[in-house]
């Protein structure tokens, strides 16, 4: 016998339901957490659920499975009956919400359509019902404008606009402040302007709204600001959306009814508090859209004290039952409390750690768990720069500290205007009367957010700490004037372009760039830091180029410098002066003459670093830039380098057009750089043991590691570590010291990586340079890419940056392929990675897999690479999959 086909609707009520939170991947986030509520004995309105697997075929195929309609149509009956209510009846009509709700969290990226089901005769019926006329119709307003924004895609503003000169005409400041003819007025207005724009007639049969309203939730899963989160959060295009059709519960029926939002701790400190907020004679929409500013969950105990303790004790409920911060949506319809969603709540960073680590102190969770929970990247938000103290403040208001971290930018009040600014690297703030979904991808690239409207739910505040930025909502004393491009607050104007400064720990905002000082890592972050390093085999060092990033990265717990990269050192004070010299030497005479000056520079900065590193191995990269990088490169520099040097400017003009190449990338640099002038190469190299030899000649442990850039071929790197070795032995004959010194490659051509054996028949260690091997693997400039790159993201060419994220299928065969051949021909062959990729989580777990030594990042992305590392050793366990939270 052939098997039942898999139900196409999912049933939840009456105390039972037919999913759970472990079908999260068929029925979405929301729709299993309420199947799992609804079989804890929650008080959960009932409802149906259709799968996320249907969204995907309907955008492929624009057309619903027969099936489906009969099954809508048996959970619609089963519905009635557990409400004793009749979909379309005139006397107790039957409404629901229509939710989206897909398997990974994406807050106010999807659609919702409340109170489905009124028309001109069910609202006269709710009427009765509810023995509130003005209740009623207040609800039909909201349906026909949710309803027409969402399912006809009409703009807001004009049916804002409409309501706004409605309550002008009543002298209402709220809209429940309308009396009841207003509110029909509005009604009527809305189905007007609908029909208006639509050419056709607003729907009036509840069965044709239900599948209008389904079709739109599907189709809200490739909405722009829906594929942005996901392509910021790594979310797969291929997982869509479930649609969650649940009986209505009310909020907005008076003074005893009310709507809100709550989470099992603080999101954004970790705090083990209830945490949320509410609106009485509300719904759901007033609370996350900022139209109203909510109150704090906190005020519930007073106002309504036994909903109060009834969410408490649900709240701890649903915390130990899926050992996580829950995010929960409720109502309260008339003294009786309704959960209408709970998930996986989103946190910030320092939230993240912190509930780590005390869940794991209450005994909720393990540390295997605690290290899966905390995503790598979030460690970015408690990098975050605060407020100094000392500085300087002109305070222009203060609102609500909605996420942490401080930011100084230019104010920018559209989000397309943010985007354009963002993406060219200028700082921006972009500031609000409130957020919507669609201002979405103006917030990714905004150092901050600013919003006159909205509380601590709100959606700038969620999506912020989401993505760990900076944010001050509800900052009522703001008048905002987004078409003037202009704020007001206390009797100041700021422009556009105008610098602020915004403290999201505190609600402050300030006039101007504020002085910021850096982050104070809480004892959390040190704890779960320490499982991580337990848990891992994979080492992280730092890229380093002085003595204070090297203290940095120890700081951020570092095991060593991964890329010092030497040419840095040229350009400080005035060495570059003597580097010139160097260059427009004519002879090799002149050239060591100059060097012999640069020699003591560099031995003063190797001994620094050598000593900061406190005998953690220091991987020093040889000279890479071609020469002319050097040099002038406008006419102005080149006359006060000539007045400085008593130089002819015309000799001086004539060596930076010789020198000039046509792809300086492919051209004089790295390794060739060094066999051409090898005086260049000794100079450095005897910096280097120089330096070793007085740091271990003061009993210091000194771990050099001398890297020769760009090689292409064995011979190359033969050529140079003959120079390297010569030079060693002197200074070690003229110290009286030896100092153990290993001497490799850096891996960043294709070449290279495929004639691996042969190179590693002399290096003792590679390093793979990724942003290189990026490049001439590509046959891309990066610093040319940015004009196609986003083109080809957008149009789905490649999931992601190259540049950002290393490319596994292309250059990381090129990787596996060095690795594998570079041991085969020396098995203790150190191999590391020092291009920013390793400090990218799934380029971290990229290396681990492939039995890298190492991986290196600049210093604030050390603790990021180190906790992916403990991920990906936990995943090479197996254990990974099962300390994630499944709601």
């Amino acid at each position: 016998m052939s098997s039942s086909p898999a139900p196409l609707v999912y049933f939840f009520g009456q105390g039972r339901a037919d999913g759970s939170a472990a079908m999260k991947d068929v029925l979405g986030g929301k729709g299993a957490g309420l199947a799992e509520m609804t079989n804890l004995g929650i008080s959960v309105p009932p409802g149906f659920t259709i799968p996320s697997t249907l969204c995907i075929a309907y955008l492929r195929g624009g057309s619903f499975p027969p099936r489906l309609r009969h099954e809508v149509d048996a959970a619609l009956q089963r519905l009635e009956a557990a409400t004793g209510k009749a979909f379309g009846g005139r006397d107790h009509p039957l409404l629901v919400s229509v939710r989206s709700g897909a398997a990974v969290s994406m807050p106010g990226m999807m659609e919702t359509i409340l109170n489905l089901g009124l028309n001109d005769d069910t609202v006269e019926g709710l009427a009765r019902l509810s023995g509130n006329p003005a209740f009623s119709w207040d609800s039909y307003r909201r349906f026909v404008q949710m309803y027409s924004t969402v399912v006809f895609d009409l703009p807001k503003r004009p049916f804002e606009d409409l309501l706004d000169a409605a309550k002008h005409r009543a002298g209402a400041a709220r809209d429940i402040d309308l009396p009841l003819e207003a509110l029909q007025g509005v009604v009527h207005d809305f189905k007007r302007l609908a029909e208006a724009e639509t050419g056709k007639p607003f729907p009036h049969d509840p069965v044709d709204q239900l599948w209008g309203a389904i079709a739109a939730v599907f189709e809200s899963w490739n909405t722009r600001r829906a594929m942005d989160y996901r392509k910021l959060h790594g979310i797969p295009d291929a997982m869509g959306t479930a649609v969650n059709i649940v009986a209505m519960v009310f909020g907005n029926l008076g003074e005893d009814s009310g709507t809100g939002v709550a989470f099992t701790r603080d999101p954004s400190t970790g705090e083990r508090r209830l945490y949320g907020e509410y609106l009485l004679n509300a719904q759901g929409e007033d609370v996350v859209s900022g139209i109203r500013t909510p109150h704090p969950v906190d005020d519930l105990r007073a106002s309504m004290p036994e909903a109060y303790a009834e969410l408490d004790r649900m709240a701890r409920t649903l915390e130990r039952h899926f050992r996580d911060i829950q995010d929960m949506e409720f109502t309260i319809e008339r003294g009786r409390l309704y959960m209408l969603q709970t998930r996986r709540g989103q946190r910030s960073g320092h939230a993240a750690v912190r509930c780590a680590v005390e869940m794991v102190e209450e005994g909720l969770i393990s540390e295997e768990e605690a290290i899966a929970r905390v995503p790598p990247n979030d460690l970015n938000q408690l990098l975050h720069p605060t407020i100094d103290a000392a500085a300087e403040l002109d305070l222009l208001t203060t609102g609500l500290p909605a996420s942490p971290g401080a930011a100084s930018g230019a104010v920018v009040f559209e989000a397309d205007r943010a985007e354009a600014l963002g993406v060219k690297g200028e700082a921006v703030i972009l500031v609000r009367r409130e957020t919507s979904p669609e201002d979405f991808h103006g917030m990714v690239v905004a150092k901050a957010i600013l919003t006159a409207r909205g509380g601590m739910t709100s959606h700038a505040a969620v999506v912020a700490r989401g993505m760990g930025k900076p944010c001050v909502a509800g900052a009522q004393a703001l008048t905002v004037d987004e078409a003037a491009g202009t704020f007001a607050v206390n009797g100041r104007t700021v422009r556009e372009g105008e610098w602020i400064t915004v403290d999201g720990a505190t609600g402050r905002v300030f006039a101007g760039r504020a002085g910021l000082k850096p982050p104070e890592l809480s004892a959390q972050f040190t704890r779960l830091m320490g499982w991580a390093d337990r848990m891992r085999s994979l080492r992280v060092r730092v890229n380093a180029d002085t003595p204070a990033d090297a203290h940095r990265g120890r700081d951020f717990g570092a095991e060593g410098i991964g890329l010092c990269r030497t040419e840095h050192m040229f350009f400080e004070g005035g060495r570059l002066s003597v580097m010139r010299e160097m260059i427009l030497a004519r002879d090799t005479a002149g050239r060591e003459k100059a060097l012999g000056r640069l020699l003591p520079m560099q031995r003063a900065d190797f001994e620094a670093i050598f000593r900061a590193m406190e005998g953690f191995p220091v991987t020093i990269r040889l000279l890479d830039p071609p020469l002319h990088e050097f040099l002038p490169r406008d006419e102005e520099e080149l006359r006060a380098f000539a007045e400085e040097t008593g130089r002819d400017p015309a000799e001086i003009r004539h060596a930076v057009h010789a020198m000039a190449e046509v792809n300086p990338m492919l051209g004089l640099r790295g390794c060739r750089l060094g066999i051409v002038h090898p005086e260049i190469t000794a100079m450095q190299a005897r910096a280097i043991f120089e330096a070793a030899c007085a740091v271990a000649e003061r009993k210091g442990r000194v771990q050099p590691e001398v890297m020769i850039p760009l090689t292409a071929t064995v011979v190359e790197f033969r050529k140079q570590a003959l120079v390297i070795r010569q030079v060693a032995e002197e200074v070690f004959r003229e110290r009286q010291i030896t100092v153990p010194y290993l001497l490799g490659t850096m891996i960043e051509l294709p070449r290279a990586a495929l004639t691996a054996d042969e190179i590693a028949r002399e290096a003792q260690f590679f390093s793979f340079g990724t942003n290189d091997l990026t490049q001439t693997t590509w046959g891309l400039s990066r610093d040319d890419a940015g004009r196609f790159l986003p083109i080809y993201l957008q149009e789905g060419i490649i999931d992601d940056d190259p540049f950002q994220v290393l490319d596994q299928a292309g250059v990381g065969k090129l990787v596996e392929m060095g690795c594998e051949l570079g041991r085969r021909t020396r098995q203790d062959l150190k191999i590391g990675i020092c291009g920013e990729h390793g400090g990218e989580p799934a380029s971290v777990a990229f290396c681990d897999r492939l039995g890298m030594n190492y991986v290196s990042c600049s210093p604030f992305r050390v603790p990021i690479a180190r906790l992916a590392a403990a991920q990906s050793a936990l995943a090479a366990r197996g254990t990974m999959d099962r300390t994630r939270a499944t709601v």
